[in-house]
């Protein structure tokens, strides 16, 4: 019987000896401007041929807004000086397991901060100012080119001005191109008209421009 209990105690023993803890490892990650890193993944990854740090490989924690974050896995004193690889965007860093450091600390966690060497993509508002502006220019531009045309031109620079050239309209009599406001004298001199009748012809005349228009 005691031959039995002796290995069994030695085996429980041993087991609390090289039980797992939590460790865990804080830090604050941050792009190469110093801003932080929002809302993105760390993985634990390992170095190619790094089979004791295996067992780690997956373990995910994700920044909060300011960039925090916080890993755990689970540590045992056969891990200490163990390398594992801290991913973050596509970049690595290297943590080396401290047991010893993590038991002692005050708030029980060992830290380390990871600074990228990317700067921060663009934001979704600065990337929709960017396309607002650029229609402005584009906009501004074109109004810039058509006003630069009409001045070239001496009937644009005299609207710019502002005097508008008076529209032109054609005698259903004679065929004869006049100035709107003179159609009536037209018809009345020209063609020996009554006034009444002129201004009757004239209206229909203009409705006739009116439709065309529209």
């Amino acid at each position: 019987m005691r031959r039995i209990l002796l290995p069994l105690l030695l085996v429980i023993l041993f087991s609390m000896n090289v039980q797992a803890e939590t460790y865990k490892i804080s830090g604050r990650a941050s792009y190469a401007d110093d801003t932080p890193v929002a809302l993105q993944y760390i993985s634990v990854e390992c170095e190619q041929g790094a089979i004791d740090c295996y067992q780690y490989r997956g373990t995910k924690s994700i920044t909060d807004a300011y960039g925090y974050f916080t890993i755990l896995i689970d540590a045992n004193g056969e891990d200490n000086d163990l390398d594992i690889q801290l991913t973050l965007r596509g970049e690595n860093f290297t943590h080396t397991i401290d047991v010893e450091k993590h038991q002692n600390s005050s708030d029980d966690r060992v830290y380390q901060d990871l600074q990228l060497k990317q700067n921060p993509p663009p934001s979704g508002v600065i990337m929709g100012l960017s396309c607002a502006l650029l229609v402005f220019i584009l906009a501004f531009l074109s109004v810039l080119a058509k006003t630069r045309r009409r001045l070239s031109t001496r009937q644009g620079r005299l609207e710019f001005r502002g005097y508008k050239q008076a529209k032109q309209l054609q005698c259903s009599k004679c065929n004869e191109v006049v100035v709107q406001h003179q159609l009536i004298m037209h018809l009345v001199v020209d063609h020996d008209m009554e006034p009444s009748d002129a201004g009757r012809l004239t209206g229909k005349i203009m409705r006739r421009t009116w439709s065309e228009e529209e």
